[in-house]
């Protein structure tokens, strides 16, 4: 069974990673995730879950804005062939979530350690960022060393990598 939201939170104040939640109605995309969620403070993110043509999952997360070129990242990235997203079926069955809930938290559920988590270098230039706990219907705001620190503490050592360029 995947995590739970509660589970994950568990997890973070194991690891000594201080984190702040707040709930709001399920949110589906970047524009409805800006719609919603006020004034939380620190990095707003999309995140990509993509595969390449061996289906190797790559879980690409980069700020909101950010334009990434989806046609060259897999050169950048050295996966075999151009990317394309990952199914529903492949992401519950990597990640344990659900489309719209992708997140780097999800690395939790990924005991074979199967999905490359990539972090754009111009996401981490924020102190703090905020990622959905697993599920759409909230948003936990941790710092860019606790994300490290969580991915690392799961098998997930990020590549950091120069993804895009925010736009303006």
């Amino acid at each position: 069974m995947p995590a739970t939201p509660d589970e994950l939170f568990a997890y973070l104040d194991t690891l000594g990673i201080a984190h702040k939640t707040l709930t709001h109605p399920a949110v589906f995309t970047v524009e409805e995730a800006r719609d919603l969620r006020g004034a939380i403070a620190g990095g707003h993110t999309k995140n990509l879950f993509l595969r390449d043509k061996k289906s190797v999952p790559f879980l690409v997360v980069a700020p909101e804005d950010a334009a990434i070129e989806l046609r060259a990242l897999h050169r950048l990235l050295g996966a075999a062939g151009r990317f394309s997203f990952g199914s529903a079926e492949l992401m519950l069955e990597v990640l344990g979530v659900l489309p719209g809930s992708v997140t780097p938290f999800a690395a939790i559920n990924d005991k074979d350690h199967r999905v490359t988590v990539v972090l754009d270098a111009a996401l981490m230039a924020h102190e703090m960022l905020n990622f959905h706990p697993l599920v759409n219907t909230a948003t936990t705001t941790i710092s860019r060393d606790g994300l490290q620190k969580f991915l690392a503490a799961t098998g997930h050592t990020p590549r950091i990598e120069v993804l895009s360029a925010a736009a303006g």
